[in-house]
């Protein structure tokens, strides 16, 4: 069988200034221990501060001989207290004001001109000041801080151009980041100053605006001495002229596929002082039909769109049929949505079109060696008809390796799938995962290409031109096939750059030229589509890691042939475990009068689920350049959670970390966990249009098959062991030296867990019927 490794669940969270605060260089040589290297160094210290607390980004760059194991030491001034730290041991003696940091086994050598980085959490009372006086295995890294910098800041809301009614609050927010911290950013509506913010995100309401043109800026404030600041680019707007609070619908009309269904969301335009019930009513085809009949909004959750869902039944005829979606509530200006029914039972789209949504009105390819070994566990039956994604993982996948099918045998049988769909459309998924160096900072994951060995010439000759070649074989026109583009990729380029395999992908722009050259190949094919992997929250959900990765996604795409038109679109959570939604609390979630970004589990992430993470990622997408057509998908393979350790109902624990751990769907020890979990479930069956901006959910790693051994077992397909999969390990810096989660007896990644398939089997949410 081909193996396809795991989602490399969490990584560093890089959470730090864009730019280098305290900056020491040092050209001071000595003998240190028994190693008797010439040490001279340069560290680099920033912070990201909040009142009380603060999170240090370290980076130390060897400026001397070859180091085999260092020491990073230095002194707070301000009282300061070291609480955790990472991809070090850290150490701040009781009474002490002096701080240490001891390599890890993986980052202990560092070559001449080599650099890692290092981090931690800390407190303060009063100030918080940079240390000064750093030194590498007692030698010091003397030397001058840097210039101060202005900060830098962009307006992120509102849209540019966009239009809001009189008497409804105007949502203004901004990014700002500073070589030092940011102290405040300051809000301006037509050169007035309306609100300030000392706290990201940045966000203020701008109330009682009078009907008209106006524009909106932002300007932020480092806490240099000076102070410097910087003020974005001014953003035009309008307020109308009603003052009538009113219905907002997320779509003006909407087609549903013949025996499917889509969803249309709705809010207020304004706060209300009290609970609103806005009634949902049809009228028109009787074959549409629109449920729940009536949403509820309150004070609290009038800005956030709920879904109602409109179904077209299946019927014999061949028409188009229309019906109206009313929204009404009494003191508010109605919204009204046209439905028009997607006929199937006339013309299909012409063949090889390429269309917005592939999953729109398809179904999918059910993988039959795939589907065999489901349906042969007990109860699996229930779910072995349901498509999963084909992972291309090695050159020899192409052709099939062993028993199992290559990709033209994958083709091939889903004509035949097709053929006996009747007029629908089929759509297949093909996992594109083969660069060189790949999911550079995993172990179970890594594949058979290096940088080094000629490895991006191979990605492109060897593996992405047959691929390309098979897939546009006119045969296979009639069939949509969706291609998941290069899973671990380009995020590893913003938040892991200190695994010499990273550094090195990032250094040879083997990454970004691979993926540039797979999206040229593949989207040039009329119905092939095209959809770049983007993590999941608890990797880049951090403001530090959010922005950067979006931006790096733009670059490279912008590079590529057609640009941003060679992309479709972008796919969370492939192969991971992050709940879908978190029902029992938001990120906006207090407890005791702290916000929930406090947790331990949380740990200041921006992001509690993947629902909320997509739909904002797809928003910043689209800031960056990205056609505002992208679709989202979301694999929800394995992260349904269920079973009886799912909460019924939120925690009513005031203690910030109980509510969480209590309140969280997701039960996996830590959210850095990723291998074969204990207690997770099969999640949301695949749909196409499941909410806004969203394309589909998706199966793309087939359930039953593991994401790594749980201990080493010799392979020839590349795979290494990672302890992460050993369910004794202790943990690491990644993971809070936390239990690692993972089932016993594990296989190799790719290969068949029956003991994993059981576990979602019997924890799926929704249940399994």
């Amino acid at each position: 069988m081909r193996a396809h490794p795991r989602r490399h669940a969490w990584r560093n969270r890089a959470a730090t200034t864009a730019a280098l605060l305290v900056a020491a260089a040092g050209l001071a040589a000595g003998q240190v221990g028994t190693a008797h290297a010439a040490v001279a160094c340069d560290v680099a210290y920033s912070t990201n501060d909040w009142q009380g607390g603060f999170t240090a980004n370290v980076t130390i760059k060897n400026l001397g001989d070859a180091l085999d194991g260092w020491t990073l030491g230095f002194t707070f001034t301000g009282g300061q207290r070291l609480q955790q730290g990472w991809s070090a041991t850290w150490a701040q003696a009781a009474g002490s004001d002096k701080v240490t940091a001891k390599n890890l086994e993986w980052n202990g050598k560092l070559a001449t001109g080599a650099s890692t980085s290092i981090g931690f959490n800390g407190s303060w009372t009063g100030s918080n000041p940079k240390p000064t006086d750093f030194t590498v295995n007692g030698v010091s890294c003397g030397g001058q801080p840097p210039v101060n910098q202005a900060p830098t800041v962009s307006l992120t809301s509102p849209a540019s151009g966009s239009s809001h009614a009189a008497g409804e609050a105007v949502p203004l927010a901004a990014t700002a980041s500073d070589d030092g911290a940011v102290s405040k950013v300051e809000f301006y509506v037509d050169g007035a100053l309306v609100g300030t913010d000392t706290t990201a995100p940045y966000t203020h309401s701008a109330t009682g605006l009078a009907a008209g043109s106006h524009t909106a800026t932002a300007k932020a404030y480092d806490n240099g001495t000076p102070v410097l600041s910087k003020e974005s680019a001014a953003v035009p707007f309008t307020v109308t002229g009603t003052s009538t609070p009113s219905i907002v619908a997320s779509a003006a009309s909407v087609s549903v596929p013949e025996g499917g269904s889509k969803t249309v969301g709705f809010k207020l335009s304004r706060q209300p002082s009290g609970n609103v019930t806005v009634n949902l009513a049809k009228t028109g085809d009787a074959d549409l039909t629109v449920a729940p009949s009536s949403l509820t909004f309150t004070a609290s959750n009038w800005n956030t769109a709920q879904n109602a869902t409109v179904s077209a039944a299946e019927d014999s005829d061949e028409a188009n049929g229309t019906a109206t979606i009313a929204a009404a509530a009494t003191g508010h200006t109605g919204a009204s949505v046209t439905a028009t029914e997607e006929d199937n039972d006339g013309d299909t789209p012409p063949v090889g079109e390429h269309v917005d949504n592939p999953y729109e009105g398809a179904t999918g390819y059910v993988n039959p060696q795939w589907s065999a070994k489901a349906a042969a566990e007990p109860g699996g039956d229930a779910v072995a008809n349901i498509s999963t994604g084909v992972w291309m993982d090695r050159i020899a996948a192409i052709e099939g390796a062993g028993s199992a099918m290559g990709l033209r045998d994958h083709l091939d049988e889903a004509l035949k799938q097709d053929a006996a769909n009747g007029s629908k459309p089929l759509t297949i998924q093909i996992v594109i995962y083969n660069l060189p160096n790949r999911d550079c900072s995993a172990l179970a994951s890594n594949g058979e290409l290096l940088i080094a060995q000629d490895g991006l010439n191979r990605y492109k000759t060897e593996y992405i031109d047959p691929i390309a070649a098979i897939m546009k074989d006119p045969k296979y026109a009639a069939l949509r096939i969706v291609t998941v583009i290069e899973i671990d990729s380009l995020p590893n380029l913003v938040t892991n750059l200190n695994v010499a395999k990273c550094q090195e992908a990032k250094d040879s722009g083997a990454y970004v030229n691979g993926v540039r050259y797979a999206l040229d190949k593949l989207h040039a094919i009329t119905n092939v589509y095209t959809y770049i992997d983007a993590a999941h929250h608890g990797w880049i959900g951090w403001d530090t890691n959010f922005g950067p990765s979006a931006e790096l996604f733009a670059t490279t795409v912008a590079g590529t042939a057609k640009g941003f038109e060679s992309v479709d679109g972008f796919i969370t959570n492939t192969a991971n475990y992050s709940a879908l939604k978190e029902p029992h609390f938001t990120i906006n979630t207090t407890v005791n009068g702290q916000t929930i970004r406090q947790s331990k589990w949380v740990d200041w992430n921006f992001y509690v689920d993947e629902l909320s993470f997509a739909q904002a990622f797809r928003q910043e997408l689209i800031r960056r350049g990205f056609k505002s057509t992208i679709g989202m998908l979301i694999d929800t393979s394995r992260n349904g959670w269920g079973g009886t350790a799912r909460p019924a109902a939120p925690s009513t624990s005031t203690v910030m970390d109980t509510f969480v751990n209590d309140s969280r769907v997701d039960r996996r020890i830590h959210a850095g966990n990723w291998c074969n979990q204990s207690g997770a479930g099969l999640g949301e069956r695949p749909q196409a249009n499941p909410a806004p901006g969203l394309d589909a959910y998706v199966w793309i790693k087939p359930p039953g098959e593991s994401d790594g051994s749980s201990k080493f077992i010799p392979n020839d397909e590349g795979k290494g062991f990672d302890r992460m999969c050993d369910p004794t390990y202790e943990g690491n810096e990644r993971n809070g030296h936390n239990k690692s989660g993972a089932l016993a007896d594990a296989p190799i990644s790719g290969q068949w867990f029956s003991a994993q398939f059981q576990e979602l089997l019997k924890n799926a949410y929704p249940p399994v019927q």
